[in-house]
């Protein structure tokens, strides 16, 4: 059984505290959406899916306690939480779709006849409601894709060797995972003979997250440090890598957890395939290029900081940039639940398998 970053029924939320793993695992109650918003911004719940996920589920629990009258009163309720958890964390896309999504959705349920605004709030907790599964699905769907694609294209008969980076498993997700997903994949098929997780710093996703669901699901894996990446790569035989993405715009430029960019330059150096893991709700093809993502900044004490005892010497200036873009020209194929497309094709390839889905 896969571990559950979130737990919900009809007016009932609860995260998974992801700063206090892997020593203690805490469910932390979110009554509404400014403890959602919070939750997020502190990153209590971190992963651009589970973010969209749990900022939607913290709007359904306050409509399902504190339901509005009025169809209006509704509408503008909807939009302002929203952006105030599109605000928590911006730089992942997720969220921001599925603002825009909710409210187009009720905007054209409201110009119905005879809508009520009880109607139109169990139209968008049931929205909300619907995320969870369909992420789960979408999941599974990208670890078989992009667990065949490696196979297909990769000389390792004896099981391959993968790197990743951050974390991209059931605690970033509604379950299964992206990037982690495809690694959960090839051990299902009895494939992956290892896995090298980096601890990424500052805030140590890899060490703390990605580690924790490895040993937990049993897979062979090995933690190591950022700076070890390269060395790793020349001398343990690693034959692809594979890491998550929190947005992915129209050229296949990929902003992810800040150090993917030098995985990246460091896989093509060693002329090992790079590979970004993401559903097609984290790809933002209304951007042209990775220039126009707008990157977050962390708090200094994140850096300076471990478990609040302070490790860097007083005084030091601190960048932390939470996330970085990775050019297209350095990423092999980019691993959607549509199918795996080179940075080239993606456009093209998201848009004919998202107006087939729509058909169907």
């Amino acid at each position: 059984m896969s571990l559950e970053s979130v737990r919900y029924s009809r007016g009932s939320l609860q995260v998974l505290n992801q700063l206090l793993l892997p020593h203690t695992s805490q469910y932390d109650p979110v009554s509404g959406v400014r403890e959602g918003a919070e939750v997020i911004r502190t990153m209590k719940v971190r992963g651009a899916p589970a973010i969209a996920i749990v900022g939607s589920l913290s709007l359904a629990v306050e409509l399902s306690s504190h339901p509005l009258k009025q169809v209006s009163d509704l509408l503008t309720f909807v939009r302002e939480s929203m952006e105030l958890l599109v605000g928590a964390r911006p730089t992942a896309v997720n969220m921001k779709k599925a603002s825009d999504e909710l409210n187009s959705f009720l905007a054209g349920e409201a110009e119905k006849p005879g809508v009520t605004a009880q109607g139109l709030t169990e139209s968008a907790i049931q929205w909300a409601e619907s995320l969870l599964e369909q992420d789960v699905k979408d999941n599974q769907m990208i670890g078989d894709l992009g667990a065949q694609h490696i196979l297909e294209t990769t000389q390792a008969p004896g099981g391959v060797c993968i790197m990743t980076h951050c974390n991209t498993g059931s605690l970033a997700t509604a379950g299964y995972g992206t990037a982690l997903g495809v690694i959960r994949s090839l051990h299902s098929l009895g494939r992956l003979s290892h896995v090298f997780c980096t601890e990424t710093r500052p805030y140590n996703q890899g060490s703390r997250l990605t580690a924790y669901e490895l040993v937990y699901e049993k897979m062979p894996a090995t933690l190591i440090t950022d700076s070890m990446a390269a060395v790793t790569m020349r001398e343990r035989h690693v034959n692809a890598v594979v890491v998550g993405a929190d947005r992915v715009v129209a050229n296949g430029d990929t902003a992810n957890k800040v150090g993917t960019y030098q995985l990246a330059i460091t896989a093509k150096y060693h002329g090992i395939p790079f590979y970004v893991a993401a559903p097609s709700t984290s790809c933002d093809l209304s951007l042209p290029t990775g220039a126009s993502i707008v990157i977050e900044e962390r708090p200094s004490h994140e850096l300076t900081d471990i478990n609040g005892i302070r490790v860097a010497a007083p005084g030091i200036g601190v960048w932390n940039p939470a996330f970085d873009v990775t050019p297209h020209e350095l990423i092999t194929g980019i691993i959607t639940e549509i199918g795996v497309f080179k940075p080239g094709e993606l456009k093209a390839g998201l848009s004919r398998g998202l107006e087939k889905r729509s058909i169907v």
